[in-house]
């Protein structure tokens, strides 16, 4: 379902209903001394201030979404509701997703929302580890960035609440010539670190797959997209990458989990 075409055509139709409402139908009222409007007004031109209020933030404010999976644990949690910023990475049309106001460019680390490469009707959330042009290698469970390897903290092991297993928990640091950036990571150590894909992808001859990981060139317009979950993940690493026009938003607030209202607040 296509909320944002909903919410539009809502927008259109009740916002007509109101305009001809006040330039034709209360000057009729007030003529006539009635001052109730018809049901049918009541219905399409006293929403349209709401309908309208909600189509306009949703489309370039700030988009609600909820966390459907384990991928991005632990720092996202299945049931977390998030806010994503919409015009972070410029200002863009709704529905058709058209770009019309240039801002900022995602940056490295940043937990970006984007339309899913092979089914744009699906949202997906990811952290952005590469940027066009950036050389990612993910071999034996250990991450680098142009040759250069990413700093790790190891911390005490980490209850996966997804799989109910125990995972190595650690805080995983960009180089400072590439941002800098912290945040934390789970890793199990039982699984393989072969990458094992089933599908081509648009510029696969960018990647060379090995039997402990793989190498990626980020092409230009693109962008190199990990869980923090990773070996729960399903990414870049095995369906490519992200163009620049599949981009939403930036995630950067939890407003709500039924589950655990502590969960509330920003987050990295």
């Amino acid at each position: 379902m296509n909320f944002a075409l909903i919410l539009l055509i809502l927008s259109l139709l009740t916002g007509i209903a109101w305009v001809a409402d006040k330039l034709v139908f209360a000057p009729q009222r007030k003529a006539a001394g009635i001052d109730r409007m018809p049901l049918w007004l009541e219905y399409t031109a006293s929403f349209f201030p709401v309908i309208f209020a909600v189509f306009f933030l949703r489309s370039f404010l700030f988009e609600p979404f909820k966390i459907p999976s384990g991928s991005m644990i632990p720092t996202l949690m299945i049931g977390d509701f998030i806010l994503v910023n919409k015009f972070t990475y410029g200002v863009r049309l709704p529905v058709i997703n058209k770009k019309v106001i240039e801002m900022n460019s995602p940056e490295r680390g940043d937990v970006a929302v984007f339309r899913f490469p092979k089914d744009e009707s699906v949202d997906y959330i990811k952290r952005v580890i590469g940027l066009p042009g950036d050389v990612i290698s993910y071999q034996g469970k250990r991450l680098t960035i142009n040759g250069q390897e990413f700093l790790s903290e190891s911390k005490p092991d980490y209850l996966d609440p997804e799989g109910m297993t125990y995972a190595k928990f650690f805080t995983e640091t960009f180089p400072k010539e590439f941002g800098g950036h912290s945040y934390n990571v789970l890793n199990h150590p039982e699984r393989p670190s072969g990458i094992f894909v089933q599908d081509r992808f648009p510029y696969a001859e960018n990647c060379t797959y090995t039997m402990t990981g793989v190498t990626c060139t980020v092409p230009k317009g693109h962008y190199f997209v990990m869980g923090d979950n990773r070996d729960n993940s399903a990414d870049s690493r095995f369906w490519g990458f992200v163009p620049e026009n599949n981009l939403v938003g930036k995630a950067f607030f939890v407003w709500m989990n039924l589950g655990d209202l502590k969960r509330i607040g920003r987050f990295e």
